[in-house]
């Protein structure tokens, strides 16, 4: 069975076209603004997509948030989604964006252990807690984090939380998309690869949110996933696909201080 239309955001909502080049103007406004309160492409590979942008707050940071952006793992970059560092940096939190390379130049769990690379080098650049966000493929990203074969025991234990925002948790269902011709998952590597096979993490306060508009097929990942680990699920009514992520903008938005435990 085709599953295309099942993962096919886009379709379903108004105006999606607009969205890429909104959040690409946002973003580079928001880059400029912070000016020496921001390091753009530090590097942490080999290759010219492996960096990350680090937001620095005023005054001593509280902890760092690491955000993981989406896009199937075949598009995108962080440069696209600088501004959803705003709501944590308002509350006194560093936060860092990692790029990755993308399908098919590598596999899926090429770019997880480059997320892992990304997040050790992050750990070696901050102190106190760190907690971990991504959204659609960025919230599989961050999900395989907890896998402690990936992180080192010293990060592992500095992860207070982490938040996939409408991740794809199990990524057998997109073998059977047209999607699969570039992302070339075969059985071996969607089992290994999707969080709902991996053990509940434990010492971790996971949220797993989601947008009430978003694709059937969405928020069955996610209430699968909040099921598997025994995790807390948050669904937003109202929101999409596309504009799900915008609380992270927001430092008093519901997003924020669940990610960030505030009351």
């Amino acid at each position: 069975m085709n599953l295309d239309d099942a993962y096919a955001n886009g379709a379903y909502i108004d105006g999606a076209e607009e969205y890429p080049a909104k959040f690409e103007k946002v973003a580079k406004a928001f880059r400029k603004r912070m000016g020496a309160q921001a390091e753009i492409g530090r590097s942490y590979g080999d290759s010219p997509r492996q960096v990350y942008d680090l937001f620095q707050p005023a005054g001593i940071a509280r902890g760092t948030v690491m955000f993981v952006h989406g896009g199937y793992w075949k598009a995108f970059d962080r440069s696209s989604f600088s501004h959803l560092a705003a709501g944590p940096l308002a509350k006194g939190w560093a936060v860092a964006m990692p790029s990755y390379d993308l399908c098919p130049d590598v596999r899926i769990s090429d770019i997880t252990r480059q997320i892992a690379t990304a997040l050790s080098s992050v750990a070696d650049r901050t102190q106190g807690p760190i907690v971990l966000a991504g959204h659609s493929a960025g919230g599989h990203l961050v999900a395989r984090m907890m896998d402690p074969m990936l992180v080192p025991a010293d990060v592992r234990d500095r992860i207070k939380r982490i938040m996939p925002i409408s991740p794809v948790a199990d990524l057998v269902p997109l073998m059977n998309t047209t999607m699969n011709e570039i992302l070339q998952i075969d059985a071996a590597e969607a089992e290994a690869e999707s969080p709902v096979n991996m053990a509940p993490p434990r010492g971790v306060a996971v949220t797993v949110w989601v947008g009430g508009d978003e694709r059937p097929a969405f928020l069955e990942q996610a209430e699968t996933l909040a099921r598997t680990w025994g995790a807390r699920l948050v669904v937003t009514e109202g929101e999409h696909h596309f504009n799900v992520i915008d609380g992270l903008t927001d430092p008093n938005s519901d997003m924020v201080k669940s990610l960030l435990d505030l009351k």
